[in-house]
């Protein structure tokens, strides 16, 4: 069983930052790759950025040059680093980590096999 603790959200303004964290302990061996995910009702749940053990990663094209994905392998820590934000980024942000590192070209493409999911973390963007 892995367990996941998220911290960081909260309410900013439009052009603000945010890091949100996300502390994993139990089998934390078992995962393979890594992320943070939104969830809406309209769109289902929508991958924000994705890394995998050996650090490929990938980003949505709506966070692309404004987030940073990372983690910390000593602590079991991952992190997602927020810039510039929009009110448009207003959402539930979740951790989540998977089993599998699916890679196409060499590329890190998705996580696959779902191990544990965080409670969420709310991010809020005043304009």
């Amino acid at each position: 069983e892995v367990r996941l603790v998220e911290s960081g959200g909260g309410s900013v303004q439009a052009g603000g930052s945010l890091r949100l964290s996300c502390a994993m302990s139990g089998h934390t061996s078992t995962i393979s790759c890594m992320g943070w995910f939104r969830r809406t009702p309209r769109k289902g749940r929508e991958a924000v950025a994705i890394i995998a053990n050996e650090g490929r990663n990938n980003y949505a094209d709506f966070v692309k040059g404004r987030v940073t994905i990372s983690k910390d392998s000593a602590d079991d820590t991952l992190f997602l680093q927020m810039n510039n934000l929009e009110p448009e980024d207003t959402d539930m942000y979740y951790c989540a980590v998977y089993a599998t590192a699916i890679r196409r070209g060499g590329r890190l493409t998705e996580c696959d096999n779902l191990r544990a999911w965080g409670q969420g973390q709310l991010v809020n963007i005043s304009s």
